[in-house]
């Protein structure tokens, strides 16, 4: 729908698809992906000039609106220590246990305007398949005593619309030094180790991600370079990603 009607409408005008549910979704390397209700499900038309910060340095969109999904929940005063995290390189987690969540950017570039489309959902009030921010509230409310209320998948979609227009904002005037410090304050890979090329090759170090969003990795005796996930995703269960 969005895809249709992307180019017909001008470039000032954002433009947002909402499911309450998703049979027919779509997810990294082609697989399917089933969303049921209780989910946030949204895809996203937002415009960027090539010959600009973030132009520059496309895959970095990912990155942008996996925060802003963290920050939509845990910039909420109060909400702040729920253990919502972000995975590199596009998915929302539990803490480094369980997934709940992800996003997908599609890019065309038509002259010098990026036209993207980022699909995220992330589930807010469906305990299965997996867990969800409601319930991590409920865990959180058990534990600490205190008495936040459930959150609304429209309430999210919205909160995370509007961190993400922050964030580019940041990320166009300050570059990637603007946005990293609040990244890496979210993420699960501090200190993570990892291995290069297969599941018994060289083990290496998490480090950070560099200028474009690749991950670094230092790998004893070799220093620092970036690398890419092994095709499928990375994985924390078998931790394996591939040189640049």
């Amino acid at each position: 729908l969005i895809g249709r009607l992307m180019l017909d409408l001008p470039e000032e005008m954002g433009l947002i698809a909402v499911a309450v549910r998703q049979t027919q979704g779509k997810g990294r390397g082609g697989n399917v992906w089933l969303s049921p209700v209780g989910c946030a499900l949204s895809t996203l038309h937002i415009t960027i000039p090539l010959h600009s910060n973030l132009g520059q340095r496309i895959p970095f969109i990912q990155h942008l609106v996996s925060l802003a999904v963290v920050e939509s929940v845990r910039s909420i005063p109060g909400y702040e220590d729920i253990e919502l995290r972000v995975k590199w390189p596009n998915d929302i987690y539990y803490s480094d246990l369980m997934k709940l969540g992800g996003v997908l950017v599609n890019s065309t570039l038509i002259e010098t305007t990026f036209h993207i489309l980022i699909g995220f959902g992330f589930n807010v009030n469906n305990s299965n398949p997996t867990i969800c921010i409601n319930d991590l509230i409920t865990k959180f409310n058990k534990e600490e005593g205190t008495k936040l209320k459930p959150l609304t998948a429209d309430c999210l979609i919205a909160r995370t619309v509007t961190v993400l227009e922050r964030l580019i904002d940041i990320f166009q005037e300050k570059g990637p030094n603007g946005i990293l410090p609040r990244y890496y304050k979210y993420w699960v890979h501090s200190g993570k180790q990892v291995r290069l090329h297969s599941e018994d090759g060289p083990t290496a170090w998490i480090v950070g991600i560099d200028d474009y969003g690749y991950l670094q990795v230092h790998e004893e005796g070799k220093g620092i370079e970036s690398v890419h996930p092994d095709g499928n995703s990375f994985d924390m269960l078998r931790n394996l990603i591939v040189p640049k």
